[in-house]
C-alpha cells in the first residue's frame, strides 16, 4: 500500500497551470489518510472562484489512482482566499478590489454589482461598497432599500442581497437628496464605511468607485491599501481615453491594476450578426497599450438593464444568457488574478491607516 510520503511525491507533480507551481509546495494539499488501498486528500484551492477547479480535481485523480495498491479515492475540493499583497489594517477583508472608470456610463457598478453576485455564487464571501457618495446607485440595482438594525456595539450592519453584503450613503440619506459635500466629509463617509460597518468575515471587498480620478478614489486608495483595481471601459476613442487616465491613476497611488474590461462590447441581433455599436477592439488595444492584463468582452443586453432596474442582477436572473457567462467569466478572471498576485509578489506592510500614497501635484497652470 502507498505511503504517505508516496502520496505527497506524487501530487508535487500536479501543477496549478495558473500559479505555476506544484499543490503541495504551494500548501494546497492538507488532510492526507491512507487507509489500505483508499487514499483521501483535501486539496485547498486558493479560491473558491478557480476557473481550473476541475481541472486541477482531475489531474490530483489521476496522479494518485497510478499509485500502485491505490483501489479508491477521495478528494474534497475547498478554497481560502489568501491575504492580498498588501496587509489590510482590516485583518477580517482578505482583499479589496476597485471598480473603477474614467467616465460616467459605461456600465461600471453593473459590473460591479454583478461581479460581486458572482464571486458570492462561486462560494465566497463577498462584500459590495458603494462608495458613489454623490450617485449611489447600488441600493437600487440590488433591490434593497434600507439597512438592518445597528449591532449591540452601535456599529451599522450590512444590508444582504444574493449572498452579498452592502453598504452604500444610498440607505442613509432620502433617495432625492443630493449630497452636496466637499472632500473632508467624503473622505469622512468612507472611511467610516470601511471601519464602522460589521462586515464579518470577507473573502472579497468590491468597490464601486464614482467615475473620474478625483476625492473618492483617493480616499479608498488612502485608507484601504487595494488589492487591485479593475477598469472598465467602452470601446470608443472617448471612453478609451478617459480609461487610459485611470489606469495611471491607479499606478500613481501604487494599486496594481488587475486588468481592462471591454463592457457594451458588442451587439446579438437575431439573426446571429453583431452589430458594434460603440466600435470594436478598443479594450483590447488599450490593454495592450498600458501593458495591463485584458479580463474580456461582455455584449450588450437589455436584460442587464432590466435587471439594474429591478434589483435583479442578470447574472442571477439569465444565467445562461452570454452577458451573464461573460460575467461569471469576468468573475473567475479576477479571482485568478489575485491568486497570482499573492503567491508571486511578497506581501507589502502599510505605514499608518491605510498605507501611505504619493503626493500628486496639480499641473501649474500660468506663471
Amino acid at each position: 500500500m502507498p505511503t504517505r510520503d508516496e502520496v505527497l511525491q506524487a501530487l508535487s507533480r500536479v501543477m496549478d497551470p495558473e500559479l505555476g507551481r506544484d499543490i503541495v509546495s504551494l500548501g494546497m494539499v492538507q488532510d492526507v489518510q491512507v487507509d489500505g488501498g483508499r487514499v483521501a486528500v483535501r486539496i485547498v484551492l486558493t479560491t473558491p472562484a478557480c476557473p481550473l477547479r476541475d481541472h486541477i480535481q482531475e489531474d490530483v485523480r489521476r496522479a494518485l489512482q497510478a499509485l500502485p495498491g491505490v483501489q479508491e479515492v477521495d478528494i474534497t475540493m475547498d478554497a481560502q482566499v489568501p491575504q492580498g499583497i498588501r496587509a489590510l489594517d482590516l485583518p477580517h477583508i482578505r482583499t479589496a478590489i476597485a471598480v473603477g472608470s474614467g467616465k460616467g456610463g459605461v456600465g461600471k457598478s453593473t459590473v460591479a454589482v454583478n461581479l460581486a453576485v458572482a464571486l458570492a455564487d462561486l462560494g465566497a464571501s463577498v462584500g459590495l461598497l458603494d462608495a458613489d457618495i454623490y450617485g449611489p446607485n447600488i441600493p437600487r440595482m440590488m433591490g434593497v432599500h434600507r439597512l438592518p438594525p445597528l449591532t449591540e456595539e452601535g456599529k451599522l450592519r450590512p444590508a444582504e442581497a444574493y449572498g452579498v453584503k452592502l453598504m452604500s450613503i444610498g440607505f442613509l440619506v432620502p433617495p432625492d437628496q443630493p449630497l452636496i459635500w466637499r472632500g473632508p466629509m467624503l473622505h469622512t463617509a468612507i472611511r467610516q464605511f470601511l471601519h464602522d460597518v460589521d462586515w464579518g468575515q470577507l473573502d472579497y471587498l468590491i468597490i464601486d468607485l464614482p467615475p473620474g480620478t478625483g476625492d473618492a478614489a483617493l480616499s479608498v486608495a488612502q485608507l484601504l491599501p487595494l488589492t487591485g483595481a479593475v477598469v472598465v471601459t467602452l470601446p470608443q476613442k472617448v471612453s478609451l481615453d478617459d480609461a487610459r487616465r485611470s489606469v495611471e491613476m491607479f499606478r500613481k497611488l501604487n494599486v496594481p491594476v488587475l486588468g481592462i474590461i471591454e463592457n457594451m462590447s458588442y451587439l446579438e441581433l437575431p439573426d446571429g450578426t453583431r452589430m458594434d455599436v460603440f466600435g470594436a477592439g478598443g479594450g483590447e488595444a488599450l490593454a495592450q497599450e498600458v501593458d495591463a492584463p485584458y479580463l474580456g468582452a461582455i455584449p450588450m443586453d437589455p436584460e442587464v438593464r432590466k435587471g439594474g432596474d429591478a434589483g435583479k442582477p442578470v447574472v442571477v436572473t439569465q444565467p445562461e444568457a452570454p452577458v451573464s457567462k461573460a460575467l461569471l467569466e469576468l468573475a473567475k478572471q479576477v479571482a485568478a488574478r489575485i491568486s497570482v498576485q499573492a503567491v508571486t509578489q511578497p506581501r507589502e506592510t502599510p505605514s499608518g491607516a491605510g498605507g501611505r500614497i504619493p503626493l500628486i501635484r496639480g499641473p501649474r497652470i500660468g506663471r
